[in-house]
């Protein structure tokens, strides 16, 4: 899909969802005992595990769930357009960081700090992840339903006819590791960017293992620049990569699952991705530790803090929300029933938040990840969640442009800078 393409469909989903916005709340608020949400736990993202936890919700509580399920990329317009519109659920399903950031300074949340207290949280949710996902603007916002890692998944058979038995952990070993792979006829990597997002990941391991963690955050808050010497730098770098035709061919017209399937099929021997591909392995079957592993992303520049990228999901409730009280017994159980905890996030391919999880429920490659998170001196959200959103959109534009015309990298910095500045000013 053409750039204009996207904007003309991105334009059409918002005027039909401005349309039907006034209908849905209309009818959303017909009952006062019942809670509305939407979230973006659709297709392979867990649609049917999620329904599931409602329903054992509804079964404890009595309260029943009305649910209007987003699509993945429509539910960061759709979620918007609501909040402009005053129309939103009384929950729904955000990306900690910036964008409920983002929504939290237009006014759209309501403060959690009293159920948060009440429901004992601060003993029940991981203290590194409630210090980087829940708290903005002073008070507690977001409930994290679970938690991802992104790291290097490749298929350990693959890997294995190739002659590599252990996975690198420097970059010069991972040149190498490609390097063989590739004279051995086996294309190293699979990337699927038709929707921009899984690139980024190149983009935030590469520059938080040479510029660091506190350069990034610098670069996301606006207070460093695209066309610095460091990210010029990372481009050059993953450049080396493209031209050494380590990336498989036409990586813009494929998605994640597209990506994936290639590395299941032998086709590629990894793909850089989040932990929720496990889910997807395994509802296609696929063994953990024998069909598919996980590595943790090499370290390029000595010195440089050890950071892991990942994603937190989580709930909020709407500031207009009808039903407050049973909105936040809904937080309240997604994140401190063990049951639903353990069988989400099993189904999602995802870590938990609460401490009370035993990790024996882990497969033994989500144990790797959780060991890799317990391991980094720093957990990063990924670039879109780390921005905000009007800029994280300037940044995906260029990710996607890049894998496609690797050689207009100059070009492409400078326009992304002078976009993100302008982005950045209307905040």
């Amino acid at each position: 899909m053409s750039g204009e393409q996207g904007i003309r469909r991105r334009a059409l989903l918002l005027v039909a969802l401005l349309a039907t916005v006034v209908g849905f709340s209309s009818v959303a608020s017909a009952d006062s005992g019942d809670v509305t949400i939407s979230h973006y736990f659709t297709g392979d993202l867990g649609l049917k595990a999620f329904n599931d936890q409602l329903a054992k919700f509804t079964q404890a509580t009595g309260i029943a769930v009305k649910q209007s399920p987003v699509g993945h990329e429509d539910f960061k317009s759709v979620i918007l357009v609501r909040a402009a519109g005053h129309s939103l659920p009384d929950v729904f399903s955000y990306w900690a960081g910036a964008r409920v950031q983002f929504i939290v300074n237009s006014g759209s949340l309501r403060p959690i700090d009293g159920m948060w207290k009440s429901a004992g949280l601060d003993s029940t949710i991981s203290k590194q992840v409630a210090a980087s996902a829940t708290s903005y603007n002073g008070h507690r916002y977001l409930i994290p339903v679970d938690y991802h890692y992104v790291g290097l998944f490749y298929n350990p058979k693959v890997m294995a006819k190739a002659g590599i038995t252990t996975m690198p952990t420097t970059w010069d070993g991972f040149l190498a590791l490609c390097k063989q792979l590739k004279e051995q006829g086996i294309t190293p990597i699979a990337l699927g960017s038709k929707n921009r997002w899984p690139a980024q990941f190149w983009f935030d391991y590469m520059l938080l293992r040479t510029a660091g963690p506190e350069y990034r955050q610098k670069l996301m808050s606006g207070h460093a620049r695209y066309d610095d010497p460091q990210v010029a730098s990372v481009m050059a770098q993953w450049k080396s990569l493209i031209d050494a035709g380590y990336f498989a061919d036409n990586a813009n017209a494929l998605d994640w699952t597209d990506a994936a399937d290639k590395v299941a099929r032998g086709e590629a021997a990894m793909t850089l991705m989040g932990t929720w591909i496990t889910g997807y392995w395994n509802g296609n079957n696929l063994v953990p530790g024998k069909d598919y592993d996980v590595s943790v992303f090499p370290q390029i520049k000595a010195g440089v803090p050890n950071v892991a990228v990942g994603p937190v999901d989580g709930l909020v409730i709407a500031a207009n929300a009808k039903n407050v009280a049973g909105s936040e017994k809904l937080l309240d159980y997604m994140v401190t029933n063990t049951d639903v905890q353990s069988a989400w996030t099993t189904a999602q391919g995802a870590l938990s938040a609460n401490v009370k999880i035993d990790p024996s429920h882990y497969s033994v490659v989500m144990q790797k990840a959780a060991t890799a998170v317990e391991k980094a001196q720093v957990f990063a959200f990924n670039y879109d969640l780390a921005t905000p959103p009007p800029v994280a959109e300037v940044g995906l534009s260029m990710f996607a442009k890049f894998m496609d015309k690797p050689s207009d990298v100059k070009a492409m910095l400078s326009q992304t800078q002078a976009d993100a500045q302008a982005a950045f000013k209307k905040q």
